[in-house]
């Protein structure tokens, strides 16, 4: 996974689930050095199936998640700017598609004890200028209720415009991998990230232990959906070695503390 980890801001990573309905089934990106995000060993979904899937154009390609009509949930180390959009119903990044609703950022409020060395902390909220036009095109995903550690073993999704192979450039459409979630304790051994950096109890392993199915460079900030539920967000992975056995996709885990950052922040406590 071409992600982010040892560079300051250059490159944006990884998955998704919607409110009000069940969840059926990352390109580019800014972020850190090589540290970024896309979709590995997936498939193309159906145009429009995934309407909380948030296309975000700025240095470079991420994702995120529409969580309510005017706030994307998203990486801390996507850089975005004014002028970047954020682009609701999209399918292809390229097309002129009339679903496509085009945004931009009013605030951005990244998590405040987002450090880039260990990754920990990194999400963070955009406030946009105006709100979505909900429709069957655009919808919000659910925050989970509480913030619950996901079970090794547990099926998730995760979907993305990010790079189909190591060597390719950004996929066009969106596409989604079925993952698994791998064991913290393996994650962290020598045949896998060895403590470095360290997948702490905020984080998810995720991807296969066979390899081949991972997100890549260009999904940072992509939801990650675990049993239907909202649970991660796309961070980072191996640079250059998206879907190698030996570095598995790591997403932000949806905590409960994060969980009480984004609702307060919203509310509008932290302005």
């Amino acid at each position: 996974m071409a992600w982010l980890l040892w560079v300051k801001r250059q490159d944006p990573l990884r998955s998704p689930v919607g409110m009000g309905f069940t969840f059926r089934h990352l390109n580019t990106c800014v972020g850190f050095g090589d540290f970024c995000v896309k979709i590995i060993g997936g498939n193309q979904v159906t145009p429009h199936s995934r309407p909380y899937m948030v296309l975000l154009k700025g240095e470079s390609i991420c994702a995120g998640a529409l969580i309510e009509k005017n706030w994307v949930l998203t990486a801390a180390h996507c850089v975005l700017n004014r002028t970047s959009q954020v682009i609701l119903g999209a399918h292809s990044i390229t097309k002129n598609e009339p679903e496509k609703q085009i945004m931009f950022v009013k605030k951005q409020y990244p998590y405040p004890c987002f450090d880039q060395d260990t990754h920990e902390g990194d999400l963070k909220l955009l406030q946009l200028t105006k709100k979505a036009k909900i429709n069957k095109n655009v919808s919000t995903l659910r925050l989970p209720k509480k913030g619950d550690d996901v079970k090794p073993g547990t099926m998730c999704q995760v979907a993305g415009w990010g790079k189909i192979h190591n060597n390719s450039p950004q996929s066009d459409t969106l596409r989604e991998v079925n993952i698994t979630v791998i064991n913290r304790r393996i994650c962290n051994d020598q045949k896998h990230y060895d403590y470095h950096p360290v997948i702490g109890l905020n984080m998810i392993c995720a991807g296969s232990l066979k390899g081949g199915k991972d997100s890549c460079n260009g999904d940072s900030g992509s939801p990650l959906i675990c049993e239907g539920t909202y649970r991660g967000i796309t961070a980072f992975g191996l640079p250059g070695k998206c879907g190698d056995p030996r570095g598995p996709g790591i997403y932000t885990l949806l905590s409960q503390k994060y969980l009480n950052w984004i609702n307060k922040t919203m509310k509008g406590q932290f302005r």
